[in-house]
């Protein structure tokens, strides 16, 4: 019985180091083909093969990725992170508060059951509210922000 142990608990051994080795070649690859696309990418901008207008090229990313690091990049991405914590607290909050409401009343949930059912079935960017200069085009003889709401463009 401890001589089958002993078998299995080799087996297991064996088992977890073919596993890990697999891992590890796993995770090679996927460097050697993100280096490799980098590589060509970087190459063929340089030739002229692809436009480097349209497609960059990783060194001019990665130069205006250091630059913007160096303008302000942690304040802006600071102040996105409160948003997004701020915004999905609040709406988390509503939400679990209406939810409340609306499973102890009855009435209420019946009321408006067809209205929450029309808001549900509406593309999430439609709700957007804020006017902002999403979709805003300098030279249009229109001001739209781009929501895809035509109720909020001003066609002036």
């Amino acid at each position: 019985m401890n001589r089958q142990l002993v078998l299995k608990s080799k087996e297991r051994k064996e088992y977890l180091k073919d596993k890990k080795k697999k891992k590890i070649l796993v995770l090679f690859t996927q460097i050697f083909i993100l280096i490799a696309f980098l590589a060509i990418w970087e190459i063929l901008a340089n030739k002229g093969i692809i436009d480097s207008f349209m497609m960059s090229q990783p060194s001019r990313i990665w130069n205006t990725l250091i630059n913007l690091g160096s303008q302000d990049l942690m304040k802006h991405i600071w102040v996105t992170v409160y948003e997004t914590i701020v915004g999905f607290s609040i709406g988390t909050i509503l939400g679990i508060g209406i939810a409340i409401l609306l499973w102890w009343s009855d009435f209420l949930s019946k009321v408006l059951d067809p209205y929450l059912v029309v808001l549900n079935s509406l593309p999430k960017v439609a709700l957007r509210t804020s006017y902002n200069n999403m979709g805003r085009s300098g030279n249009s003889g229109h001001n739209c922000n781009g929501s895809g709401n035509f109720i909020s463009c001003n066609n002036t």
